[in-house]
Parts: structure tokens; C-alpha cells; sequence
């Protein structure tokens, strides 16, 4: 599918290049480490990931005491004071799992703090990235960093119209 995907846009990219459409590219990810103010903002994310880490961590390491302690006396234990136990690593259990949540899921802090941290900085980017292309005429940019990811498109070049007005009448 990638491999499809690729080629599609090459494909694309030699009908461009052809039709006197200009293509450039940028690796972000070099763009990043080069700016002393994404480098700063990495180390501040960093940071708060380190402290959230060594929270983590505690919680973890209380966990595994308590449940070492419960072990080794489970077998001496009533049946009333086995379940409070058991009840409490559960839900010590339950809030290490939540805290990472929280801090390290889909739409957690970390996510965030990024977004919040990061995205003046990749705004500052896409302007400067936008200004460069309506300067010297290019039609597409991407980014190869990573996956392959389109960051600048010349409205010029949009076909979604065209191709609905085709599917539309197409059935027809």
C-alpha cells in the first residue's frame, strides 16, 4: 500500500514537473534542530516528560512493594484483610494506569504541552515555508522526514473540484 501510495505520488510529481510545475522539499525534522527555539522548547517537553516519568516510576515502585508485602503474607492472611489488600493494588494498579493515561495517551498532557509548546513554532515554519513558495513559484512541497507528507499546494493545482463535477456527471 505505501509502496502504491509512493509511486502514485511520483507519478504525480513527473506530471508536475512536465507541465513547468515546480516541486521542492524540506526535512523538518533538520529545520527543528537548527532552531535554538525548538531546541529550548524540546528541552522544556523533555523535562516535564522526565518528572512525569519519576512519578510514574514512585507509583510503580509503591505498587510492587505493597504487592511483595501482600506475597508474602497472603497465605497467613484472613480472608477480610486478603480482599482489602487485593482491593488496594487494584486500584493502585487502576491509578498508575489512568496517571499514564493522563499524562502519556492519545489526547493526554504530553500531547498538549506539544501542541501548546511546538505549534508557534511550527507555525513560524509553515509561514516562512509558504512565503518561499509563492516566491520562487513552486507548486508542492513536502516533507521527507519521516512519512511523506505535503505541506505546501498551490491552489492552482487543486482538482478536487474538477473530479467531483466528473464523478457527478459520470454516472450520467
Amino acid at each position: 500500500m505505501k509502496q502504491m501510495l509512493v509511486l502514485a505520488l511520483l507519478m504525480c510529481a513527473a506530471g508536475v514537473v512536465f507541465g513547468q510545475g515546480k516541486i521542492g522539499h524540506i526535512n523538518s525534522e533538520a529545520i527543528m534542530q537548527a532552531l535554538p527555539e525548538a531546541i529550548d522548547a524540546q528541552k522544556s517537553l523533555d523535562a516535564i516528560v522526565a518528572q512525569w516519568e519519576g512519578e510514574l516510576q514512585k507509583m510503580q515502585a509503591e505498587w510492587k512493594k505493597k504487592f511483595d508485602d501482600y506475597d508474602k503474607k497472603k497465605l497467613i492472611l484472613t480472608e477480610q484483610v486478603r480482599a482489602e489488600q487485593e482491593k488496594e493494588l487494584r486500584d493502585l494498579e487502576q491509578g498508575i494506569t489512568e496517571f499514564r493515561n493522563k499524562k502519556f495517551g492519545q489526547n493526554g498532557e504530553l500531547f498538549q504541552k506539544q501542541n501548546d509548546i511546538m505549534k508557534p513554532i511550527q507555525n513560524k515554519i509553515f509561514q516562512v515555508l509558504e512565503t518561499i513558495a509563492k516566491e520562487d513559484g513552486y507548486d508542492y512541497i513536502f516533507d521527507r522526514s519521516g512519512e511523506i507528507l505535503l505541506l505546501y499546494a498551490n491552489d492552482k493545482r487543486d482538482l478536487t473540484t474538477l473530479v467531483v463535477q466528473r464523478m457527478q456527471a459520470f454516472g450520467k
